[in-house]
């Protein structure tokens, strides 16, 4: 039988928490929370669910989930990685129990599933706008996971070997974030490291991903695919015509108000904020190369005085030396 462990990583997650782990129980997998730090209920909610709670300090997604990974038992085959807002539907849970049944052939031969996410906003299926489906990685043989440490916004599993995508929906509903204030303030912040994990890809060139961008590849290609994509577009620019492509083009408009609300701010608002801060970032590393010319300029006189055209003096010294030379 095929071993399985759901994790889950916390910090201050009362409100998600007994729903995320309400769906998973009965089925099967031992259940671990990580957590960084929470101030709240969420470790006593974890362990009134049967969690093995483990914490560790926050630096990033990415670096959180790789410390999770490695403390799981070295039997531990699959991994069902959550965050504490999403919860499987009870059509996933059935999936996932008929998946992991003895003698289930489909699972055999393939190192990951996608799942097909349902973003919940403010209570609101965001169904339109390129939002839905949307497959994520959350399934995955520990063995075959890779992570990308140049994640510093969010965190994605990559398997490179063969995946499968799961029926059923994934659902994604941060409670937290009924408070619009809490969503703007954590998106201000993701707004700083998504200039400076762009920043990064783009001085790594076609060395900037863990997988091959690839339009029609897995989700995870295109997603990377879109990213180069993006890349290129002009900054200030890019903002204003992915919400037009997203509300109008791909149907956002029929989210209602709180549609409106969600992609304007997330199509629109956030990625402006990004462009702003990247757009201060480069200008600042402008600053910083043209800084270090100014100071190997200083260093060495002569290399001044030859890059604008014009002998140095010791150039020149040489020069009548040699002629003398020749004379004699």
């Amino acid at each position: 039988m095929h071993t399985l462990a759901t994790v889950v990583l916390t910090r201050n997650e009362e409100l998600n928490l007994p729903a995320c782990l309400e769906s998973v129980q009965g089925l099967g997998s031992s259940l671990i929370v990580v957590d960084s730090g929470s101030t709240d209920r969420t470790l006593e909610i974890a362990e009134r669910y049967g969690a093995h709670v483990l914490t560790h300090p926050f630096e990033s997604h990415t670096r959180q989930w790789g410390w999770a990974l490695r403390q799981l038992p070295s039997e531990t085959e699959w991994v069902l990685g959550l965050d504490a807002d999403q919860r499987l539907t009870p059509e996933l849970f059935q999936e996932l129990q008929q998946l992991f049944r003895v003698g289930e052939r489909r699972i055999n031969g393939h190192d990951g599933f996608y799942v097909r996410r349902r973003q919940i906003f403010r209570g609101r299926w965001i169904r339109h706008g390129g939002y839905y489906p949307k497959y994520l990685l959350k399934l995955f043989r520990l063995d075959k996971v890779q992570l990308d440490d140049r994640d510093l916004m969010d965190h994605h599993f990559y398997v490179s070997g063969k995946c499968g995508q799961l029926q059923n929906d994934l659902i994604e509903d941060n409670r937290n974030e009924a408070a619009i204030g809490f969503w703007l303030s954590k998106h201000i912040r993701y707004a700083e490291l998504h200039a400076r994990e762009e920043i990064t890809r783009r001085c790594k060139g076609d060395r900037a991903w863990v997988i091959r961008p690839a339009l029609f590849g897995s989700p995870d290609q295109r997603v990377v695919w879109c990213k180069r994509l993006w890349y290129r577009m002009p900054l200030y620019a890019r903002p204003f015509l992915y919400f037009l492509y997203r509300y109008f083009i791909l149907g956002g408009i029929l989210d209602g108000k709180q549609g409106f609300i969600f992609h304007f701010l997330q199509s629109f608002w956030y990625r402006l904020l990004v462009d702003i801060r990247l757009d201060d970032l480069m200008a600042e590393s402008k600053q910083v190369r043209e800084s270090r010319q100014r100071s190997t300029e200083v260093q060495d006189p002569s290399w001044s005085t030859f890059a604008s055209g014009e002998p140095s003096a010791r150039a020149a010294s040489s020069a009548y030396t040699l002629r003398s030379e020749n004379l004699l």
